[in-house]
């Protein structure tokens, strides 16, 4: 059994992530949280003993490091006697966070696909310009290694298998991810604004006949009635885990949609056209040279400061569709969370919630030996049940419907019959 548990990052996801590996700690051990800031690590921890969320008395510390630097990371897990790193850093810090657990023998859980800080929007499937070159060494070496476990990446995939397990063959994946909470501030991101405008302002990809298609953002609108938050506007967006998703079941179309109103595609659209959305630096007049991207990062609020004044809730699921005994058949499997009861419990806003808990209960089954793969995988290759049963219980209930959405509601584990 695996035990000891290093977080990597200290953002809003971090802190959700630290406190369910503290409300969990009789299974997870020891308690380790790095960044490259150790007060923000210290406040986190400060958070969680405000919070009592130990379960047992144990381990609980911060550290400082620099994540890009594989050498100081596989150290400070030598340094901890970590077996499960799970990093929720930003994504530019994957593949070295990735190769410091190849060289130390930990396991590896992520909830992102890997970026390079001066390339947006790389030629699909990007896992495979990154993470999956690494799989044949994680298999050589035994090392456990859980690609994008958080909720969309992550649950949103085990959404995606447990409804095609329920079929004899699938035809289209749909992800439906639409926030229907208000934070109050003029214009803001749910997490890390670098990342987020990054997925937004190249080619939108999708898996559709068999083949990869590219639109432009907010090209693609569709309106679903979902489950709570009712009738929402969303657009066809690219995101990670149409990559492996694709991969996976190439027989199906998949597509990810995510809600937008009208006032984020206003900004966006002024921010994108005048340049400030660019990766790439610049010269001001005064000579100094700067990249718009980071600007304008940091001039809007730190996400992890939306969370006090967050209201309304989250509705994020997959709507599968295939055939079952020769006939058309809908499964949609989904989770709604509230961004208030978030922040009571854990000191932060929904959508970081929805993101830091599902890492949690991955490291809990790798801990457990039930995701103990030996190897590298998406999390569409491994059994969703076991998964499910963790989320119901540490926070994020699952649902489903089925016939589609709009059809009989039930719990993922009641009996039923497509």
């Amino acid at each position: 059994m695996k035990k000891n548990v290093l977080i990597i990052g200290a953002g809003g996801v971090a802190q959700v992530v630290a406190h369910k590996c503290a409300q969990n700690n009789d299974v997870l051990g020891e308690i380790h949280l790095a960044s490259r800031t150790l007060s923000k690590c210290e406040a986190i921890l400060e958070s969680v003993h405000e919070k009592g969320a130990m379960k047992q008395t144990g381990v609980l510390k911060a550290h400082q490091v620099d994540a890009t630097d594989s050498a100081a990371v596989a150290q400070l897990i030598r340094d901890t006697g970590t077996q499960i790193v799970i990093n929720v850093g930003t994504a530019f810090v994957n593949m070295h966070v990735l190769e410091a657990c190849i060289e130390t023998g930990a396991a590896y859980i992520d909830t992102a696909i890997h970026e390079e800080p001066d390339k947006i929007c790389e030629t699909p499937p990007w896992y495979a310009n990154y993470e999956w070159k690494r799989r044949d060494r994680c298999a050589e070496n035994g090392i456990t290694a859980i690609l994008g476990a958080g909720f969309d990446p992550g649950v949103v995939n085990a959404f995606a298998r447990f409804g095609i397990d329920q079929m004899d063959d699938v035809k289209s994946i749909d992800i439906i991810d639409i926030n229907a909470g208000s934070h109050g501030k003029y214009f803001a991101t749910n997490f890390d604004p670098e990342i987020n405008f990054r997925e937004f302002t190249g080619v939108v990809y999708s898996w559709q006949n068999g083949a990869w298609n590219e639109n432009k953002m907010f090209e693609v609108p569709k309106i679903w009635d979902m489950p709570v938050v009712g009738p929402s506007q969303s657009y066809m967006s690219g995101h990670d885990e149409v990559q492996s998703l694709a991969v996976n079941y190439p027989q199906a179309d998949v597509r990810f949609w995510m809600g937008f109103g009208d006032h984020y595609i206003n900004v966006f659209t002024v921010l994108k056209s005048i340049g400030l959305l660019s990766e790439q630096p610049v010269m001001t007049a005064e000579g100094q040279e700067v990249i718009p991207l980071k600007v304008v990062k940091a001039c809007l609020p730190d996400p992890s400061s939306l969370a006090p004044d967050y209201t309304g809730k989250t509705s994020i699921g997959t709507l599968v569709k295939g055939d079952k005994d020769g006939r058309e058949v809908e499964i949609f499997v989904y989770n709604v969370a509230d961004h208030k009861e978030a922040y009571n419990e854990v000191g932060s806003q929904g959508i970081s919630y929805t993101a830091g808990v599902p890492p949690v209960a991955a490291a809990m089954l790798v801990a457990n030996g039930d995701w103990d793969t030996k190897t590298m995988v998406n999390v569409e290759e491994l059994d969703p049940k076991p998964f499910f049963a963790l989320l119901d219980q540490i926070g994020l209930p699952i649902r489903m419907q089925v016939g589609g959405l709009g059809g009989e509601d039930k719990a993922w584990n009641e009996e039923f019959t497509l």
